[in-house]
Protein backbone atom coordinates (compact mmCIF):
# COMPACT_ATOMS: atom_id res chain seq x y z
CA UNK A 1 0.00 0.00 0.00
CA UNK A 2 1.07 3.42 -0.93
CA UNK A 3 1.78 6.05 2.41
CA UNK A 4 -1.40 8.09 2.24
CA UNK A 5 -3.31 4.56 3.28
CA UNK A 6 -0.56 4.22 6.47
CA UNK A 7 -4.39 4.23 8.19
CA UNK A 8 -5.15 0.90 6.93
CA UNK A 9 -1.87 -0.37 7.28
CA UNK A 10 -2.55 0.60 11.32
CA UNK A 11 -5.90 -0.77 10.74
CA UNK A 12 -4.76 -4.14 9.75
CA UNK A 13 -2.21 -4.19 12.25
CA UNK A 14 -4.26 -3.27 15.12
CA UNK A 15 -6.48 -6.34 13.93
CA UNK A 16 -3.86 -8.62 14.78
CA UNK A 17 -3.80 -10.21 18.36
CA UNK A 18 -0.80 -10.74 20.47
CA UNK A 19 -0.74 -14.37 21.82
CA UNK A 20 2.10 -14.49 25.06
CA UNK A 21 3.62 -17.65 25.53
CA UNK A 22 2.68 -19.71 21.97
CA UNK A 23 3.95 -22.00 20.86
CA UNK A 24 6.43 -21.83 23.91
CA UNK A 25 7.33 -19.42 26.35
CA UNK A 26 9.19 -16.56 26.00
CA UNK A 27 7.65 -15.99 22.43
CA UNK A 28 5.07 -13.85 21.84
CA UNK A 29 2.59 -15.38 18.52
CA UNK A 30 1.08 -12.98 16.06
CA UNK A 31 -2.36 -14.38 15.75
CA UNK A 32 -3.91 -13.13 12.31
CA UNK A 33 -6.97 -15.43 12.64
CA UNK A 34 -8.73 -12.55 14.06
CA UNK A 35 -7.87 -10.32 10.70
CA UNK A 36 -9.01 -13.47 8.55
CA UNK A 37 -12.26 -12.83 9.90
CA UNK A 38 -13.14 -9.94 9.43
CA UNK A 39 -13.64 -9.65 5.83
CA UNK A 40 -13.30 -6.12 4.97
CA UNK A 41 -10.10 -6.05 6.66
CA UNK A 42 -8.76 -9.29 4.83
CA UNK A 43 -9.74 -7.76 1.58
CA UNK A 44 -7.62 -4.56 2.33
CA UNK A 45 -5.15 -7.01 3.18
CA UNK A 46 -4.99 -8.82 0.08
CA UNK A 47 -5.55 -5.93 -1.82
CA UNK A 48 -3.09 -4.00 -0.23
CA UNK A 49 -0.20 -6.83 -1.52
CA UNK A 50 -1.59 -7.48 -4.84
CA UNK A 51 -1.62 -3.84 -6.20
CA UNK A 52 2.12 -4.10 -5.98
CA UNK A 53 2.12 -6.41 -8.59
CA UNK A 54 -0.42 -5.00 -10.66
CA UNK A 55 0.86 -4.89 -14.39
CA UNK A 56 4.02 -6.75 -13.56
CA UNK A 57 4.46 -10.50 -15.35
CA UNK A 58 4.07 -13.10 -12.51
CA UNK A 59 3.64 -16.28 -13.96
CA UNK A 60 3.10 -18.04 -10.93
CA UNK A 61 2.70 -17.62 -7.09
CA UNK A 62 4.33 -19.59 -4.56
CA UNK A 63 2.37 -20.45 -1.33
CA UNK A 64 4.54 -21.35 1.67
CA UNK A 65 2.31 -23.69 3.89
CA UNK A 66 -0.26 -23.13 5.81
CA UNK A 67 -1.04 -19.54 6.02
CA UNK A 68 0.77 -18.48 2.83
CA UNK A 69 -1.72 -20.69 0.98
CA UNK A 70 -4.41 -18.36 2.03
CA UNK A 71 -2.93 -15.12 1.04
CA UNK A 72 -0.93 -16.73 -2.10
CA UNK A 73 -4.10 -18.09 -4.10
CA UNK A 74 -6.17 -14.72 -3.51
CA UNK A 75 -3.46 -13.01 -4.49
CA UNK A 76 -2.83 -15.07 -7.56
CA UNK A 77 -6.00 -15.06 -8.22
CA UNK A 78 -6.08 -11.37 -8.67
CA UNK A 79 -2.75 -11.00 -10.88
CA UNK A 80 -4.10 -14.23 -12.87
CA UNK A 81 -1.01 -16.70 -12.07
CA UNK A 82 -1.19 -20.08 -11.41
CA UNK A 83 -0.84 -21.37 -7.61
CA UNK A 84 2.18 -23.34 -6.68
CA UNK A 85 2.34 -25.07 -3.01
CA UNK A 86 5.65 -25.44 -1.25
CA UNK A 87 4.88 -28.25 1.39
CA UNK A 88 6.22 -30.31 4.09
CA UNK A 89 7.68 -33.14 3.50
CA UNK A 90 5.38 -35.99 2.44
CA UNK A 91 2.22 -33.56 1.14
CA UNK A 92 2.51 -33.58 -2.33
CA UNK A 93 1.59 -36.79 -4.68
CA UNK A 94 4.25 -36.30 -7.80
CA UNK A 95 7.54 -36.18 -8.11
CA UNK A 96 9.46 -33.67 -5.87
CA UNK A 97 12.86 -31.58 -4.84
CA UNK A 98 13.17 -31.16 -1.18
CA UNK A 99 15.15 -28.92 0.71
CA UNK A 100 16.41 -29.44 4.18
CA UNK A 101 17.02 -25.86 6.02
CA UNK A 102 17.97 -25.52 9.97
CA UNK A 103 15.44 -23.96 12.53
CA UNK A 104 16.17 -22.57 15.65
CA UNK A 105 15.45 -25.73 17.40
CA UNK A 106 16.37 -28.48 14.81
CA UNK A 107 15.93 -29.00 11.28
CA UNK A 108 12.66 -29.14 9.00
CA UNK A 109 11.74 -30.24 5.21
CA UNK A 110 10.19 -28.06 2.59
CA UNK A 111 9.03 -29.62 -1.15
CA UNK A 112 7.75 -28.79 -4.44
CA UNK A 113 6.76 -30.38 -7.57
CA UNK A 114 9.56 -30.90 -10.00
CA UNK A 115 7.27 -29.74 -12.80
CA UNK A 116 5.58 -27.10 -10.75
CA UNK A 117 7.65 -23.92 -12.38
CA UNK A 118 9.15 -23.78 -15.85
CA UNK A 119 12.65 -22.38 -16.96
CA UNK A 120 12.19 -18.40 -16.86
CA UNK A 121 8.81 -18.67 -14.91
CA UNK A 122 8.45 -15.11 -13.16
CA UNK A 123 7.46 -16.46 -9.77
CA UNK A 124 6.14 -14.18 -6.40
CA UNK A 125 6.84 -16.15 -3.06
CA UNK A 126 4.33 -15.47 -0.43
CA UNK A 127 3.76 -16.62 2.97
CA UNK A 128 2.30 -15.06 6.15
CA UNK A 129 5.61 -13.67 8.17
CA UNK A 130 9.02 -13.32 7.93
CA UNK A 131 10.97 -13.93 11.00
CA UNK A 132 14.32 -15.66 11.11
CA UNK A 133 14.21 -15.63 7.12
CA UNK A 134 15.35 -19.33 7.09
CA UNK A 135 11.83 -20.84 4.92
CA UNK A 136 11.70 -17.96 2.86
CA UNK A 137 15.45 -19.01 1.89
CA UNK A 138 14.99 -22.48 1.32
CA UNK A 139 12.18 -21.71 -0.96
CA UNK A 140 13.97 -19.43 -2.72
CA UNK A 141 16.88 -21.80 -3.37
CA UNK A 142 13.97 -24.48 -4.52
CA UNK A 143 12.86 -21.84 -7.34
CA UNK A 144 15.95 -21.18 -8.07
CA UNK A 145 16.83 -25.57 -8.88
CA UNK A 146 13.71 -25.05 -10.79
CA UNK A 147 14.83 -22.31 -13.07
CA UNK A 148 12.33 -19.39 -11.98
CA UNK A 149 12.62 -15.82 -11.64
CA UNK A 150 12.11 -14.64 -8.23
CA UNK A 151 10.37 -11.18 -8.50
CA UNK A 152 10.22 -10.81 -4.94
CA UNK A 153 9.04 -11.99 -1.86
CA UNK A 154 6.31 -11.11 0.41
CA UNK A 155 4.69 -11.05 3.32
CA UNK A 156 1.41 -9.89 5.29
CA UNK A 157 4.00 -9.21 8.56
CA UNK A 158 7.48 -8.83 9.44
CA UNK A 159 9.05 -8.95 12.34
CA UNK A 160 11.49 -6.11 12.08
CA UNK A 161 13.61 -7.19 15.28
CA UNK A 162 14.73 -10.91 14.02
CA UNK A 163 16.40 -9.96 10.93
CA UNK A 164 15.19 -12.14 8.46
CA UNK A 165 16.48 -10.28 5.64
CA UNK A 166 19.76 -10.53 6.32
CA UNK A 167 19.24 -14.04 5.42
CA UNK A 168 17.09 -13.33 2.28
CA UNK A 169 20.13 -10.94 0.67
CA UNK A 170 19.95 -10.61 -3.45
CA UNK A 171 16.40 -10.77 -2.90
CA UNK A 172 13.65 -8.40 -3.22
CA UNK A 173 11.64 -8.17 -0.43
CA UNK A 174 8.21 -6.62 0.96
CA UNK A 175 5.89 -7.12 4.12
CA UNK A 176 2.71 -4.70 4.11
CA UNK A 177 3.15 -4.75 7.97
CA UNK A 178 6.17 -4.01 10.17
CA UNK A 179 6.59 -4.90 13.96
Amino acid sequence: MTDTNGQVIDELKKSIRDIPDFPKKGIIFKDITTLLKDGKRFHKAIDGMAERYSGKRIDKVICVEARGFVFGSAIAYKLGAGVVPVRKKGKLPHETHKIEYDLEYGKDCLEIHKDAIGPDDNVLIIDDLLATGGTMKAVCDLVDKLGGNVIEVAFLIELTFLKGRERLKGQKVFSLIEF
